[in-house]
């Protein structure tokens, strides 16, 4: 029951590490040009290590053992095991050969993937054994080259061992211990991962047993120098025996923990999703930032289409047939409102996205032609208003029918007969109608002219924002929609 539980543990890590694996592969596909190369050679290098260790099981907890010359790693690996294989002291080869010890199953397919030639493994584990090695039953042991060597080879072989272990236990010696080669060479670029970490003071028994728990404190206060804290010092001698019965039961705890494996891998993509981090912004630019109003506010300047609207209104106001027109666009009015547009919504971006967003918007050219195509699309002919010309009309016959009528009343009375004395007063209203009418129809003509501004302002700020929307906003919102994904990708890829 308890293997079934911790299988199926086991199970959600690998299927959490996997999705942020490919969270982390989808950021680096869609960010593409738009991350720096050094960044994106590193998170691509952490993402197949880890989904090659997903794929190989984590079903084995790999400790590599790193020391410097003379710090008895060796012989302290032969002292775990309780066999003697690893080479030690003049007998150790000169070659970059690692040497690994596996209890349990024969881990071949990890081997092979961490470099372990056939004749430099032992299997640990065998019946005579019965269940004394079973505590350490899924751990790899590995005997790394010396990392101070002055053979280039072997410090290769640490440098590329180190990130595919899943627990680094550093042997030193009481008299190497402050060595700066491991410190500053190794130690202090590890933090963050002291949870993966063990350090091992060897030969204790070349120390006198009151000297030790200062010696032990000296290591641990050189650790936090380095910025490590909460890194495990343990004492041990592989020629006494000393700690070795406790060093082997904290290797237990750490095989012990499933998911041993699962936090190195997560700590390897928390590292590289940082480095992804600092290649996007915290946010996208506000929604008010990809306004176009701005844009058409300035090239509405640009090309005078409030004078322009304002003058088709005149004309239709006082029924001029002539109207006025657009000029020619002028090139560097345009170029001021795209760069004002690009510095709003590429202000906060990281350099690459910006430069992007600069290179997928229409260029000046490509814009000012644009701007010039729709004016040509927009009717600027000054039509007469239909009312404003029927009161013209009725107004005219009003006064003619009150001419009319007032010569008739003129007539009545002065000549021969009765006098009508409506006729006076029907000539006066036809009169005050006439000017009510040319009132009116001048009041028309007005108000056609408003209309005909407040439609050509309307027609050429639509024109000028399809423009801008088509060659400004869409092409910076497809290049933000990515940067989101990316982003979003990365925060998802955190543990």
């Amino acid at each position: 029951m308890t293997e079934t539980i911790g299988s199926t543990l086991h199970g959600d890590d690998t299927a959490a590490l996997t999705a942020r694996v490919d969270a982390l592969g989808r950021a680096l596909a869609i960010g593409g040009a738009r991350l720096a190369p050094t960044v994106v050679k590193r998170v691509v290098s952490t993402v197949e290590s880890v989904r090659e260790r997903l794929d190989l099981g984590v079903d084995h907890t790999v400790v590599a053992l790193v020391g410097g010359t003379g710090s008895g790693k060796s012989s302290l690996f032969n002292a775990i095991c309780r066999l003697d294989f690893a080479d030690v002291g003049v007998r150790r080869p000169t070659t970059s050969e690692i040497t690994a010890c596996v209890w349990g199953d024969d881990g071949g397919p990890l081997l092979d993937w961490l470099g372990v030639v056939p004749d430099r493994r032992i299997q640990r584990e065998s019946l005579l054994d019965g269940e004394s090695e079973a505590p350490l039953r899924g751990l790899v042991l590995l005997d790394l080259p010396d990392h101070d060597s002055i053979a280039p080879e072997h410090r290769e072989v640490v440098d590329r061992l180190l990130p595919q272990a899943d627990l680094l236990a550093w042997v030193v010696d009481p008299q190497k211990y402050a060595d700066d080669a491991l410190h500053s060479g190794y130690l202090r670029r590890l933090v963050g991962h002291e949870a993966s970490m063990v350090v091992v003071l060897n030969q204790v028994d070349t120390v006198p047993p009151d000297v030790r728990p200062a010696l032990l404190a000296d290591v641990e206060n050189l650790l936090v120098d380095d910025g490590l804290t909460g890194v495990p010092v343990r004492e041990a001698s592989a020629r006494t025996g000393e700690g070795l019965v406790a060093l082997r039961e904290l290797l237990a705890t750490y095989v012990e923990s499933r998911s041993l494996a699962a936090r190195r891998a997560s700590a390897e993509l928390n590292d590289a999703a940082t480095l992804l981090a600092a290649e996007v912004a915290a946010r996208e630019p506000a929604p008010a930032a990809l306004s176009v109003t701005d844009v058409v506010d300035r090239l509405a300047a640009a090309i005078g289409l409030p004078a322009v609207a304002a003058g088709v209104g005149a004309a239709v106001r006082t029924g001029s047939a002539s109207t006025p027109g657009f000029g020619a666009v002028q090139e560097d009015a345009v170029e001021l409102a795209r760069a004002t547009w690009l510095e709003a919504v590429t202000t906060g971006l990281p350099r690459r996205w910006g430069k992007d967003v600069a290179s997928r918007v229409a260029s000046t050219t490509e814009m000012r032609l644009a701007v010039t195509d729709a004016l040509t699309q927009l009717t600027l002919t000054a039509r007469r208003s239909g009312l404003a010309l029927a009161l013209t009309v009725a107004a005219v016959a009003l006064a003619g029918a009150a001419l009319l009528v007032g010569s008739v009343a003129v007539g009545s009375l002065v000549g021969p007969g009765e006098s009508n004395v409506w006729a006076p007063v029907g000539a006066v209203v036809l009169l005050v109608a006439s000017v009510l009418a040319f009132v009116a129809a001048g009041a028309a003509r007005r108000s056609a002219g408003r209309r005909r501004t407040a439609r050509v302002l309307e027609d050429g700020r639509s024109a000028l924002e399809n423009v801008a929307r088509a060659r400004l906003a869409v092409p910076t919102e497809a290049v933000l929609a990515e940067h989101r994904a990316v982003r979003e990708l990365v925060a998802s890829a955190r543990a």
